[in-house]
């Protein structure tokens, strides 16, 4: 329970489970096409993949949840592979989980969920005529005094030049998806940059020493797991008042006891919440109607992101036609799922924008002090 519910007080609802075969309709209709798809990427003609499965795959993806991608290929000489992929996108992590986690056997066909990992002698990405491999890739971690728990990965490439520090970077980030693997690449670096050797901060380590550090330092944080914050009753929150650049109010209220705690990096995930209102004709704030609705819609995220289970309610901020709501969550695939339910439930209501990042100490309430 937190001050937002003691607040709103009423009876606790359930958000409405999507009842829904969306799953099973997929790999129905895959099994259906299946020999046909697997003579094609067998072939390996470019065009007629993208024309005979790229072309048909996608908009059945596209029915089960936006944001779904794919990669395919052969595995071995009898094996087709089919690895669905968020493309880095975190709350699509849990929608292509479960769709993999209930796909059928099939003779001939291998489905992954998410890129795996890949030994670094087979990892070499040709791009923007750069190639991106061990033997141009090295790396340190940034030490932080005041952040212990970040893992900040600075790598240098051996020719790089910062006028493509952009192609450069999105070439990295490639790299340490199909090295590592994209569950780690995404979920284990807090943070990624790109320099020339020359302009280390620190001594260069090779690039094929990264996993074996990257599972030290995961190790290492574990110990954050079992950090709880078990019961917001007694946190202190603090009222704020502020305005826009353009003079239009701006009100928020906060739980001033997290803003000041000094475990944050157990709950390292940020959630953010944007729902948007007419605030046209009322100096940028909800309408009474509009304010019951936004509550009634926070007070579903309460219903099912509880403090004792790792999701923290830090606060809300109105103001300038935008109600946001600020989680921080010990974990992402349950607050993709709430947040998905809570778009499809209110989407005729208000347009509303989900966020779900890595954060290890919040820096995004900076502004809040």
């Amino acid at each position: 329970m937190s001050f937002f519910k003691k607040l709103f007080g009423g009876k606790e609802e359930k958000l409405t489970q999507p009842q829904t075969n969306i799953h099973a309709e997929f790999w129905q209709w895959f099994q259906q096409n299946q020999k046909d798809f697997h003579r094609i990427i067998n072939g390996m003609n470019r065009e007629t993949i993208e024309r005979e499965f790229f072309d048909k795959l996608s908009p059945e993806l596209e029915k089960v949840h936006k944001g779904i991608f794919f990669l395919t290929g052969m595995f071995d000489t009898e094996t087709a592979e089919l690895i669905l992929t968020p493309d880095g996108i975190v709350p699509n992590i849990v929608f292509v989980e479960e769709l993999v986690a209930v796909a059928p056997e099939i003779e001939g066909w291998r489905f992954t969920a998410l890129k795996p990992e890949t030994d670094i002698n087979n990892v070499s990405i040709c791009m923007h005529d750069q190639e991106f491999s061990k033997e141009s890739l090295s790396f340190y971690l940034k030490d932080h005094a005041d952040m212990p728990d970040e893992f900040d990965l600075v790598v240098a490439h051996d020719q790089y030049n910062e006028e493509q520090k952009s192609e450069f970077l999105q070439a990295v980030y490639i790299f340490l998806d199909n090295y590592l693997g994209e569950y780690d690449s995404i979920t284990k670096l807090d943070s990624v940059s790109i320099i020339a050797p020359q302009d280390a901060e620190k001594e260069l380590i090779p690039i094929e020493r990264l996993k074996n550090i990257v599972i030290l330092k995961n190790s290492e944080i574990s110990r954050l797991d079992k950090v709880i914050h078990a019961n917001s009753d007694d946190d202190e929150y603090v009222g704020l008042e502020g305005e826009t650049d353009e003079g239009l109010p701006l009100v928020a209220t906060l739980n001033r006891t997290l803003l000041d705690w000094d475990q944050k990096a157990s709950h390292p995930w940020m959630m953010i919440i944007e729902i948007s209102y007419d605030g046209q004709n009322t100096n940028g704030m909800p309408s009474s109607d509009d304010y019951a609705l936004l509550d009634t819609i926070e007070q579903d995220m309460l219903d099912e992101l509880k403090d004792v289970d790792g999701y923290l309610n830090i606060g809300r901020e109105t103001g300038d036609g935008i109600r946001t709501m600020f989680f921080v969550c010990k974990d992402f695939r349950k607050p993709s799922k709430v947040a998905d339910q809570i778009v499809n439930k209110y989407k005729h209501h208000f347009e509303i924008e989900v966020s779900i990042f890595k954060d290890k100490y919040w820096r995004s309430l900076s502004k809040f002090g």
